[in-house]
Parts: structure tokens; sequence; C-alpha cells
């Protein structure tokens, strides 16, 4: 009979998965830095609890093409700086990827709000343009061009928070208490250099970042990294602390907090 490719794998095949996927090489992106201080309300509205705001309301807009293995990827995030206890971090509110693989290991590994989206990182000379869009709409622009070089930083290690939850399948909030993970990246870079230029937020429903206005910027940079991640639960947080702030991770959270219609299959 011809394998049913449905059907279970067996136990060397998973083994030889994980390490296939232990052993990545290394994978260099080439992309668009830009932090701005914003409203420190704006910024303390969006960290769901236990994180709590830094000393700085700054706002981070990262936008890159990563060269992956077989087909390129556009990866993009827009984040808060957050701390949880004595650590400090960035709480990403949305990450549009340009593909599916990308989006659905993020989400559900680590908790990633991850989203479909098209992602833009062009340099004609010196003249640099990136973009975060989603339903035709560049909610998050830079432009500028590259006016000089900058110090190589030393290798430096970075903490995202992220939420895991799932929704409940009745519609009444979710199926269990969310955990609280640390994604911590070891970051390398070997190339950076300034961009002279300005980053606009245009209004979107779906993607409200220009919630979080540019009030004085602190970084624009173009340059070239790699860096792995590896994920850890802290802890387990309450349902019901998080539940007003699931409308982050979806265009329409209406169908999530609804729950399926009554008689539906």
């Amino acid at each position: 009979m011809a394998r049913i490719r449905y059907g279970a794998r067996t136990a060397a095949e998973i083994t030889a998965a994980r390490t296939a996927s232990s052993r990545l090489p290394e994978i260099w992106s080439t992309g668009v830095v830009a932090v701005w201080e914003s409203d420190p309300d704006a910024v303390a509205a969006v960290l769901p609890p236990p994180l709590e705001p830094t000393g700085r309301p700054l706002v981070r807009a990262t936008i890159s093409k990563v060269e992956l293995p077989g087909y390129p990827l556009g990866a993009g995030s827009v984040a808060v700086a957050a701390a949880h206890r004595s650590v400090e971090g960035w709480y990403p509110l949305v990450m549009p990827m340009t593909h599916e693989r990308a989006l659905t290991g993020g989400r559900e590994v680590f908790g990633e709000p991850k989203k479909l989206g098209e992602v833009t990182v062009d340099r004609d000379g010196p003249v640099v343009r990136a973009a975060l869009a989603r339903h035709g709409i560049a909610f998050v622009e830079v432009r500028g061009a590259v006016s000089g070089p900058l110090p190589v930083p030393e290798p430096a290690r970075k903490t995202d928070f992220y939420f895991k939850f799932l929704p409940a399948v009745d519609g009444s909030g979710l199926d269990l208490d969310p955990v609280l993970v640390y994604c911590l990246r070891h970051e390398k870079v070997r190339r950076l250099e300034r961009i002279t230029g300005d980053v606009v937020l245009r209004e979107s429903m779906y993607d409200p970042v220009a919630d979080l206005p540019v009030h004085t910027l602190v970084e624009l940079t173009l340059g070239e990294k790699t860096s792995d991640q590896r994920g850890r639960v802290v802890e387990r947080v309450s349902a019901e602390s998080l539940l007003p702030y699931i409308h982050q991770r979806y265009d329409d959270p209406q169908h999530i907090l609804d729950g399926p219609p009554e008689g539906s299959a």
C-alpha cells in the first residue's frame, strides 16, 4: 500500500526533523530599524499585565528582508518597550510576515502576534524606503537616505515578551490561563549604517500603530544582522486580565469572543 501522507510519522523521522531544525545555518537579514519616543500614556495602555512600562516610552519598528534557504522572506515588527519584574525588553503588537511558514510556527510555538502582510525594503543608491503594509495600507513607512556608516555593535542578547493562549471553543474567553513567554535572541550585526529620514504612520483600523505617534526619533538605521531565538515560559497569567487585550492578535476578534453560532457544524 502506498504511504498515507497524513498518517503517523515514525520516531526516526521525528528525530531527524528535530535534528535538522536545531542545525540551521546563520541566516542574515537586511533591514531598517526605527526607534522613537511616543506618548507614555499610549505605550502604557497597550501593555497587558504583568508587563509594565519602562523609563522611556519607546516604540520600535523593524522591517527586514531575510534570505531563507529556498525563498526570501519579508519580516516586520512593531513593538513597545516593556518590563517584567527586573527584565526589560520589547512587547510586539504586530509582526507582518510574507509567508505562512514563518507565521504559523511563530504563533503556535511562541505566541507571536504574526499576521500575513507585505514587507518592503528597497535601496537605490543612498535612498531607502521600507514599509509594512496590510489590507492595502502601508501603516508604517520609513523614507530617507543612508548618511554614513556606524560602528558595528558587539553581539547582544535581547528579550521579547509574548502571551501564548487559545480562545475557548464556546466563545467564553480562553480555554486555559495564558503563559507569558520570554523569547531570548542572541543578535550579531556585521554592517550598520545611519539613515537620515523620517517615519510615517498611517491610519489603519486593523493595525492602529498611528496611536503611538512619533514624538522624538531616537534611531534610524539600515543593517545586516543574524540572530537565534529560544523561548521559555516564565509564568501563567490570569485569562481574565489578558482578555481585554486579545483583540491585538486578530483583525476581527468578534468571532473569537462570540463563539460559534448554535447549531453550526
